[in-house]
């Protein structure tokens, strides 16, 4: 957990990122490459296809994405993880556009003017003149939604829950509130 502190508000926004980051990873500690395929509920969310959705949308923070069919297309494919990707594989890739991503959070001027890209699924078709800041905080908000997503999914999949996979996943001793997580 993002520990209080005397943090520079690009450091406070990459803690609170880098929290929700860690909990969706969390959320595929320990499964098989089946399990992170599936969809345990009436949606079409799994735990690996999140994981691969965040992975594709940290990129685009960096690599912008045209918004058009076949945008669209290459973003709806970015929430399921196929038969011919693994488990290993979003984990690896991942980590890899994570350690990017908040090292260009931490650099970032949350002041510093922008132009936030069209989003016409909200009703803004048109690119709109904005701050870095909002950005920032809207993924906080999307990551956040996201990871309670994957808590949810995680725990129909074997009742796993965060706390006890997140001591689990860091090597953590349990105390008198939580055990690390353990497969039946």
């Amino acid at each position: 957990m993002f520990a209080p502190g005397t943090h520079t508000e690009s450091e406070a926004l990459a803690g609170f990122l880098d929290d929700q980051l860690e909990a969706l990873r969390t959320a595929a500690h320990g499964l098989t490459d089946e399990q992170a395929k599936q969809r345990p509920c009436r949606s079409t969310l799994s735990v690996g296809g999140i994981l691969k959705h965040v992975t594709h949308v940290l990129r685009g923070r960096t690599q912008p994405r045209v918004v058009d069919a076949d945008g669209y297309a290459v973003f709806a494919d970015s929430f399921v993880l196929r038969d011919d990707e693994s488990l290993g594989g979003a984990l690896a890739a991942f980590d890899e556009v994570r350690a990017a991503f908040l090292a260009d959070v931490r650099a970032t001027d949350p002041g510093a003017p922008m132009t936030e890209p069209p989003a016409p699924w909200y009703g803004r078709p048109e690119p709109t003149p904005s701050v870095q800041r909002y950005a920032l905080l809207h993924l906080v908000e999307e990551l956040a939604r996201h990871a309670g997503h994957a808590d949810v999914l995680r725990e129909e999949v074997d009742g796993a829950q965060a706390a006890p996979l997140h001591l689990a996943a860091t090597g953590a001793p349990g105390n008198g509130f939580v055990q690390p997580w353990q497969p039946v």
